[in-house]
């Protein structure tokens, strides 16, 4: 297991490294000028020149981006061009904000679609499993942008349940901040409850015709403990790398629910460094969500290591 872990860590370094290489070099190759932004079109040649000397754009890129890595090394992720704030303490200040929201994304999803998937399977070929099938695949086919805007037009603003915009921090108001993501994590974790009840149930279908299941029976135990001590625990093993990876897919979308929901988190702040072109934020926010994403993976290769030791390293 140690060995496991060393592994999987040794290969997030690299994977950190090239991720900040194209970041930097893909936001360098945009065409729009963060100088002329800040100064105006109107502005001189002369004083171009002077602030983007004063900015540092005017170095070569590879001094560019060996300084961003040294001082990236030690915390210091920069300072925005346009507010002049460090990024890492505009990231610290947005980031529980989007991970709250991943986070109760993938509750609901976990809480709908693992349920509905063992339900599917135990009902394998019947009425009530074809009518969960169909139920998957609507939640696959819905576009998640398509679905925030459907639930707030009907529960904010016809039915007046929820706050139409707006966030309410944890530390002001816990219920109203919980009350508060109940739309957008909706909307965030459809999908993802669809490809983890569809990923449920074949697993279960396969391990419930599995021998040492049929074992199990033979011996007089109930269905219910079956199902629950042995079948939904090796069931779920396969379901693992889906959550990782629908995990990852949640901290992109959620960037763009945060934009419907005018929720104060990383997309908000991304997008208005794409479309500033403010370097340092925009490079600072993607390292940030790649090292954050690694994490996720790490602790999913880990936990199926643990669950299952064929994949350990020999």
């Amino acid at each position: 297991m140690r060995r496991l872990l060393l592994t999987r860590l040794l290969s997030v370094v690299p994977m950190l490294f090239f991720v900040s290489l194209f970041t930097f070099l893909l936001v360098r190759l945009t065409a729009t000028d963060p100088v002329a932004q800040i100064l105006g079109q109107s502005a001189s040649n002369e004083d171009r020149a002077e602030y983007a000397h004063r900015l540092g754009l005017d170095r070569p890129l590879a001094d560019q981006f060996l300084g961003w890595v040294g001082s990236a090394l030690q915390g210091d992720l920069g300072n925005s061009l346009y507010t002049n704030l460090p990024v890492a303490e505009s990231i610290s200040d947005r980031f529980g904000v989007t991970l709250s929201l991943a986070l109760a994304g993938m509750l609901f999803a976990l809480v709908v679609g693992i349920p509905v998937g063992i339900a599917g399977a135990l009902r394998h070929g019947s009425r009530w499993d074809r009518l969960l099938t169909i139920v998957v695949s609507t939640g696959l086919a819905v576009p998640s942008i398509w679905l925030a805007l459907l639930l707030s037009l009907v529960f904010a603003v016809t039915l007046r349940w929820f706050q139409v915009i707006g966030y309410t921090p944890f530390a002001e108001s816990p219920l109203l901040w919980a009350w508060g993501l109940v739309l957008p994590a909706i909307a965030l974790g459809i999908h993802t409850a669809a490809v983890i009840a569809r990923q449920t149930r074949s697993a279960m279908i396969e391990v419930l015709h599995a021998r040492y299941i049929q074992a199990l029976r033979a011996r007089g135990l109930p269905q219910r403990r079956i199902v629950l001590l042995y079948a939904t625990k090796n069931a779920l093993v396969p379901v693992l790398s889906v959550i990782a990876i629908q995990m990852s897919v949640l901290v992109g979308v959620s960037f763009v629910i945060e934009r419907i929901f005018a929720i104060p988190g990383l997309g908000t702040l991304l997008i208005d460094s794409v479309v500033r072109a403010d370097f340092p934020v925009l490079q600072g926010t993607v390292v940030v969500v790649a090292f954050v994403v690694l994490v996720v993976n790490l602790l999913t290769d880990i936990a199926y290591g643990v669950i299952n030791p064929k994949v350990r390293p020999q």
